[in-house]
């Protein structure tokens, strides 16, 4: 029996993706198929970054189209295409950046910042081009969780370039003021900043851009939620009654104007004993699932409380640079790929699909 496209289609169908969990024909992954004989091509180009799972995914392919009858050669290419997605209506786009992942949580102390430098870091290893704002004005911390020290380049007038650390484009008030240099600043004057910050920066091609936000939903946050173009908010919190009635209120802000909720991260979920190996659920059990259960929220995964997060982030190189074969990059690089999965089912950005039309006098 000859191999025909139909015939290789039905069996990709039932080879489900193990990331996405859908199979690579209803996913749209499989392109430029091509049947010769016995001859077998294709590419599945995955709509999230995933450079780790390439291999494997590769191998599973081929082993399953050599089980078909009349099958003699079979190569498959697999690469991740990245798209632009759709923002709150009203807001301008950022030259040079494709989609804005908002890192939020209600409240300070819960881990977001070292988790936003984390899920940065985690998709720039998965192949992404990854870039970092640090939009919290009064408390910058991604300048030295990032190990970059000194202050950005201007070469066009009214731009700055990122600075870069560890193949991140990354753009805060924290490379522009000292250290110990207290933001004395009102709510317009922050807002203003950060707007400069997100807007003047000459960002270079970016898949995503993550936006370490302020803590806290007031009056700062919400402004920043309507002007920034944000594709999609993750939610981090810990299990704790106070973070997530904190957490709820930052996922019913982005919820207000338009910004789709990517998911809950529940962050210092279970306390691991180095010593005697004892797991402890200092912060309480299963919150960030109910929560999800109740805003119908994706839940993205936990993380542990670790010594080793905290140190190496203080240190300036963060867990997945720092152990990158570690198990909790692992976690981190799983997160990853579930957010950026996530925003692949998104609405795509059609602005550019449509030229601009200009009248003239003629």
């Amino acid at each position: 029996m000859a191999v025909t496209v139909e015939v290789v289609q039905a069996a990709l169908k039932g080879l489900i993706d193990p990331n996405s969990k859908m199979d690579f024909v209803s996913s749209k992954a499989v392109k430029n198929l091509k049947v010769d004989g016995g001859d077998i091509s294709l590419d599945i180009v995955l709509g999230y970054p995933a450079k780790s799972q390439f291999d494997s995914i590769r191998k599973s392919v081929i082993a399953i189209l050599r089980e078909l009858p009349d099958v003699k050669n079979v190569s498959v290419n697999v690469s991740s295409q990245i798209v632009a997605h759709a923002v709150q209506r009203g807001v301008k786009l950022l030259p040079g950046v494709k989609n804005i992942i908002a890192v939020a949580s209600g409240k300070g102390g819960v881990g977001k910042s070292t988790t936003a430098v984390n899920l940065a870091l985690a998709l720039a290893a998965e192949g992404a081009q990854v870039g970092m704002l640090d939009a919290d004005i009064y408390g910058p911390s991604q300048p030295m969780m990032l190990g970059i020290t000194g202050r950005p380049e201007s070469i066009e007038e009214n731009t700055i370039e990122p600075m870069e650390g560890y193949g991140l484009q990354a753009s805060s008030i924290g490379f522009l003021i000292d250290d110990d240099a207290p933001m004395v600043w009102r709510g317009p004057m922050v807002t203003s900043a950060l707007e400069q910050l997100l807007r003047q920066t000459r960002w270079r091609d970016l898949d995503y851009l993550i936006v370490d936000m302020p803590p806290g939903t007031g009056d700062i946050q919400l402004t920043l939620a309507q002007k920034v173009p944000v594709t999609g908010a993750v939610i981090v919190t810990t299990p704790q009654d106070i973070a997530l009635l904190d957490a709820r209120k930052g996922l019913k802000m982005f919820e207000k104007v338009g910004v789709p909720i990517v998911g809950i991260i529940e962050n210092m979920s279970t306390y691991v004993c180095p010593n005697c190996g004892h797991e402890e659920h200092v912060f309480g059990m299963g919150g960030g699932q109910k929560m999800c259960q109740e805003y119908g929220a994706d839940f993205l995964g936990s993380l542990p409380l670790n010594l080793s997060i905290r140190e190496q982030a203080d240190a300036g190189r963060p867990t997945v640079v720092a152990d990158p074969d570690g198990a909790i990059s692992a976690i981190y690089k799983t997160i990853a790929r579930q957010v950026a999965i996530k925003v692949a089912t998104l609405s795509k950005d059609m602005s550019s699909k449509f030229p601009n039309i200009v009248v003239q006098n003629t």
